[in-house]
This record gives structure tokens, sequence and C-alpha cells, in this order.
């Protein structure tokens, strides 16, 4: 598709925790997998959750292009960053990272998570066009999704109010879940509402019925396309988790 100066692409990809013991799955050999889908799609945005350090130091070197915004604990090597890759013709205005609890400067967790969640957003600039792009990954318990969507749209009230917005993120629910219901209360929609097909495959590449990773978006901004990236390499995937992408049309001039 040829892309308009007014179109943004998006991604969403949850790389699988580096360190897991996935056996022939493990990261050393699924890098070049990712570098191959990366290089591939190369969106503006790329939303990634479940990145250790030395899997931020791939995509640092890969998406040559790009810059990130997100927070590293550098003092745990099992930390796993929230981050947001964006193409260098796009401006960073502003940016802040947030835990999902009641604490969001602090690294801390909701009552009922397993781990502390994260969400990252920014407010991006490129000529007259103007968007905000946060992403993020949801704990488990579906009490704990819907309170961590109504603190992600806490924290996206303070961004400027009038310009359109993209949520990328895993989940871990199906649409139709409290979180989802949440999101769309507040005027989002889901890139694949209604046309749900599987984005956790668990390196199978076998339909599932788990549809965890989104691509949410409200304001005046129009999808033009949308697709769940199953690319294999004989018979190898990059993630256990499909990456999502959508491209959207924007009008200029929402800043403020």
């Amino acid at each position: 598709m040829n892309l308009k100066a007014c179109d943004v692409t998006a991604m969403t990809m949850n790389l699988r925790f580096g360190l897991a013991d996935d056996g022939e799955n493990a990261w050393q050999n699924r890098k070049p997998l990712c570098a191959a889908v990366l290089n591939r799609y190369f969106p503006n945005f790329l939303g990634v959750q479940e990145s250790n350090h030395f899997q931020t130091r791939f995509l640092i070197q890969t998406l040559t292009d790009h810059h990130f915004i997100g927070w590293h604990n550098l003092g745990n090597e099992r930390w796993q960053s929230n981050l947001i890759f964006y193409h260098n013709t796009w401006k960073c205005l502003k940016s802040n990272h947030y835990f999902l609890s009641p604490k969001p400067d602090v690294e801390s967790a909701l009552p009922g998570s397993k781990w502390p969640r994260q969400c990252v957003i920014g407010l991006f600039q490129r000529a007259s066009y103007t968007i905000i792009v946060a992403n993020t990954h949801f704990d488990f318990s579906e009490s704990v999704q819907q309170k961590s969507a109504a603190l992600v749209i806490r924290f996206l009230s303070e961004f400027p109010h009038n310009c359109p917005v993209i949520i990328t993120g895993d989940f871990n629910s199906n649409p139709g879940s409290k979180a989802h219901v949440c999101f769309q209360t507040n005027g989002f929609c889901e890139a694949f509402d209604n046309q749900h097909s599987t984005t956790f495959h668990k390196f199978t590449g076998q339909p599932t019925k788990d549809h965890i990773d989104w691509i949410l978006y409200r304001g005046k901004i129009r999808m033009v396309q949308k697709k769940i990236i199953t690319d294999a390499f004989s018979g190898r995937y990059p993630s256990d988790h499909y990456p999502v992408m959508a491209t959207f049309s924007m009008m200029p001039n929402h800043n403020g």
C-alpha cells in the first residue's frame, strides 16, 4: 500500500520474555525473525511488551531510523520494558511512563496483579499532524484489567484532549471483556472489532480463541488497513504472539 503524508502506521508486538527457557524458540533463534518482520513492515510507531534489556538493545540496533520512549530498570536484569519506538520523522513533544497502580510514579502494582504492569504515553508531531500514542501490558485478572483500563484513560487526560489517540498493547483479554468495554465507553474502537482472530498462538501458528493484542484508536483518525502478521520462517515465528498492525489516515492541526 502506498502511504500518504497523512497516514500513520502502528504495530503492537509482545517480544516474549527473552530469558524464558523456550528451547528451539529461544530468543537467540528468534532475533533474526523479529528483524525480518520489522524490516518488512517498518511501522511509524511500534509498541513492544516484555522487552528485556538485551532485546531493547537489539531493537535499537535494528530500528536505526527510530527513537524510543519508555523506562528500563537497569538494576534488574529480568526487567521487562514497555516501549514505544517512533520513526525519526516524528518529534516527541511530551512523554510519561506510568505503573498501573494507585502510585503510578513508583514501581508498584494494583492489588491482585501478579506483576507491576506499565504504560508509556507520548505526544508526537510531524509537520501539521499531531497524535498521542500509548503502549501498555495488562495483568491476568479481569477485575485488575478493568481497573488498568480506567487508569490508562486517566493517564491520557494529562495529554491534549483534542488529539487522536492510538493505544497498542497486550491486554491479556479478549474483546468484550470488562477492560474492552471500559475503552469503548471512553470512545475507543479496536482495529478488529467484530472480526477477531488469533494473536496469541504459543509458537504453534495454530488458531486459538486468544485475540489479546489490540490496537485501539479514537478521535479524528480513520483506520484504512489492518493486519495480523502471521509471517513464519521455515515454520518458526518471531514470538508466541502475532504482531498486529494498522494504518490510519489523519487530519492536520489537532494539537492544542
